[in-house]
């Protein structure tokens, strides 16, 4: 587990490299949600680049599409296209934009405008169910993006329908981008909120790989009922000045931000393997 602790801050470093150049992106998201991205892309879905129209494969849509350079850094590194496509972020005619855009290997959907994310994976699980295929399907939602109504639509439907085959991830950072959470929209409790739609709730410390991996087989492990994770991040997570700060949800650093940043993360990095 030590190797994937080391691996999401190997990545941070790429996300960081491609906001540097890009000069656009969704830095304290991005920090936060990756070590969900690594638990589910290296150890828990069903899912390589040569499955990616295997009927199959497990499905997974990042509800919080800001959070793209995660993702991308995540799926170059898995081999669904070459890590050199990443220079290309942001730039003139480049695929790779600001949000997920399916011409993307490895991507399902287009995702971006908050609140979609939940109720199209309701629909695949949904799909799934009357196949009677054995794919599980997985989003990542911001909880910033919760108060969308369209979440909790689909939070409805995937209670009704019993959807065992889907797990939701709540990337529960407590920041937005006009601030806290709480003040924005409160929203605790979150676990009576879920509850009350028919969903097994979990928790876990959601920048932890072991606790997230823990988390996840309890997920599949449920019957009757879909599985959410809230999963406790720290927004910005592996850059000191970086965390917990909502002034970093959309901010490219400085070339002295740059540097101080990459020293923190390689510090990181070598501490994940003490």
């Amino acid at each position: 587990m030590e190797n994937l602790a080391a691996k999401a801050f190997e990545l941070r470093k790429e996300v960081l490299d491609m906001i540097y150049r890009g000069k656009c992106g969704h830095i304290g998201g991005d920090f936060s949600v990756i070590d969900i991205l690594v638990s589910l892309y290296y150890k828990q879905m069903n899912i390589s680049p040569e499955l990616t129209e295997d009927p199959g494969r497990d499905r997974f849509i990042l509800s919080k599409g800001h959070s793209v350079e995660a993702l991308y850094a995540v799926l170059a590194d898995r081999g669904f296209f070459p890590k050199e496509d990443l220079l290309t972020y942001s730039r003139y005619k480049s695929k790779y934009i600001g949000h997920p855009n399916n011409k993307v290997k490895g991507i399902e959907m287009n995702t971006g405008s908050l609140g979609h994310g939940l109720s199209v994976a309701v629909g695949m699980a949904l799909a799934g169910k009357m196949d009677q295929a054995s794919f599980r399907v997985y989003t990542v939602l911001g909880d910033g993006e919760l108060a969308e109504g369209s979440v909790w639509e689909g939070a409805m439907a995937g209670g009704h329908f019993k959807l065992d085959n889907l797990c939701a991830v709540i990337d529960r950072n407590r920041l937005q981008i006009s601030g806290s959470t709480e003040d924005v929209m409160a929203q605790d409790s979150q676990e009576e909120r879920w509850a009350s739609f028919g969903w097994h709730v979990l928790h876990a410390v959601g920048n932890d790989i072991n606790s997230l991996l823990t988390a996840f087989e309890k997920a599949k492990a449920v019957k009757g009922k879909p599985a959410v994770i809230i999963a406790d991040t720290v927004k910005g997570y592996g850059v000191s000045f970086m965390e917990n700060s909502a002034a970093w949800h959309h901010k490219v650093p400085s070339e002295e931000e740059y540097r101080k940043a990459v020293k923190e993360l390689n510090e990181r990095k070598e501490a994940s393997y003490e």
